[in-house]
């Protein structure tokens, strides 16, 4: 590892956010100079306390034009209770619910169905033949969201469904006068999305009967009958399944409403995270030379937040201000637009990354949120992206092609192929 290795992997990690969202990057790069800076009625927050202070102690509202919330709630046709646009009771119970399916039981239950999946998919690189790792994260955040949510459907299917909805939800919401053909098409991918995602629900894992790695099948001595009971729609509220033989737990929902619309939440933002952060942090790993760290078991951990920091997957928070205050001693007014820039506040664009020296957890985890609000998701990301570390370390592979989306809602790669290292 060298400062020219880093300077390779910045260089092409530049590349999603040149080709994919150059205005937006130009304007956070020319602004960054201060942690807070205001144009208008929009406030650009850069610095790292300034952004802790925005999402953990001006009051905001969740359900703002322009914010993630309101972006979530109309894509996903639900009439609130889509998590980013909830406050009090209700948001506490659904976090509480996903922190259920992500704390440390649920994601090790998660990882028997990724590990056979990355052993398949990484063997080409054995022979000699390329891998693309947006399609391996592509199967691999589809098959985490439908073991989480118990559907049936095909992983790759809803892994497309969910790019394409959030895709989608971005160009209906882009400045300027109403869109009506992009809102249809927004909703017709959500509607695609959660069609999928109702295509039945898996049994709890039981002495009796374990679901098989990958599969989404159930072998055992089970009865047809309590599976069939098992396969019934649920709503998030019974959604918590507990076999007696582990601690697994899963997320069901509802056919349609505020449930239906939770699901498919949790499913876009699992797999577009997942699909711009893991190609992304491998290519930054290949560049930079850091195989020695991935293959270290003891600073393997470390190298997964590191990467996961200077990639940070949703580089960019859109919030607004509910009440007046400040942040970073700026003056802020109730309806200021916020522009919380995650990249920027967890020093991605300055601190490069190692397993040896790495930033503090109360700075690595910022590309994650704060506060009360925080991803739910980022123990899975970072495990998830360990094991994927641990599987691709013994081939070193480099990357050999890699193409930008210019179409996706966060940055990232449309193709990046990789090969051992000869």
């Amino acid at each position: 590892m060298n400062p020219t290795s880093h300077a390779r992997a910045r260089r092409r990690d530049r590349r999603v956010y040149l080709g994919g969202h150059p205005v937006l990057f130009g304007l956070l790069a020319a602004t960054r100079g201060r942690p807070v800076r205001r144009i208008g009625g929009t406030l650009l927050v850069h610095g790292t306390e300034a952004y802790r202070e925005a999402l953990t102690r001006l009051p905001l509202d969740r359900t703002a034009e322009g914010t993630t919330g309101s972006a979530a709630r109309t894509a996903l046709g639900g009439d609130g209770g889509v998590l980013f646009d909830q406050e009090g009771g209700g948001h506490r119970a659904d976090r509480r619910d996903l922190a259920g399916g992500l704390g440390a039981a649920g994601v090790e239950e998660l990882r028997t169905r990724w590990q056979p999946l990355l052993a398949r998919r990484l063997a080409p690189l054995a022979e000699g033949a390329e891998v693309d790792l947006v399609e391996l994260a592509r199967e691999l955040s589809g098959t985490v969201v439908c073991a989480l949510l118990g559907s049936d459907a095909d992983p790759c299917e809803v892994a497309r469904a969910a790019a394409e909805a959030a895709a989608a939800s971005v160009r209906s919401h882009l400045p300027g006068p109403r869109r009506p053909r992009a809102e249809a098409a927004a909703a017709r991918a959500a509607g695609r999305l959660r069609e999928l995602l109702g295509r039945g629900h898996e049994p709890a894992p039981t002495a009796r009967g374990a679901c098989s790695a990958g599969s989404g099948t159930c072998e055992g001595e089970g009865d047809r009958g309590a599976r069939a009971e098992h396969r019934r729609p649920v709503t998030t509220r019974q959604a918590f399944l507990r076999g007696p033989a582990e601690q697994a737990v899963r997320i069901g929902h509802a056919a349609g409403g505020a449930d239906g619309a939770l699901a498919a939440m949790v499913a876009v933002a699992a797999v577009n995270t997942t699909v711009a952060a893991l190609p992304r942090a491998v290519a930054w790993c290949a560049d930079a030379g850091l195989w020695d760290q991935a293959a270290d078991e003891t600073l393997r951990a470390a190298l997964a937040a590191e990467l996961l920091r200077v990639t940070a997957a949703s580089p960019l928070l859109p919030r607004a201000a509910a009440a007046d205050g400040t942040v970073g001693g700026c003056p802020v007014r109730a309806g200021d637009r916020l522009l919380l820039v995650a990249r920027h506040a967890a020093h991605a664009h300055r601190r490069d990354p190692d397993a040896r020296r790495p930033a503090e957890p109360a700075l690595s985890r910022l590309v994650f949120g704060a506060g009360t609000h925080a991803c739910p998701g980022a123990r899975l990301a970072s495990v998830q992206l360990a094991d994927v570390l641990a599987a691709l370390a013994p081939f070193r592979p480099v990357v050999t092609r890699a193409r930008v989306d210019r179409g996706a809602a966060l940055p990232g790669w449309r193709t990046l192929c990789v090969r051992a290292a000869p």
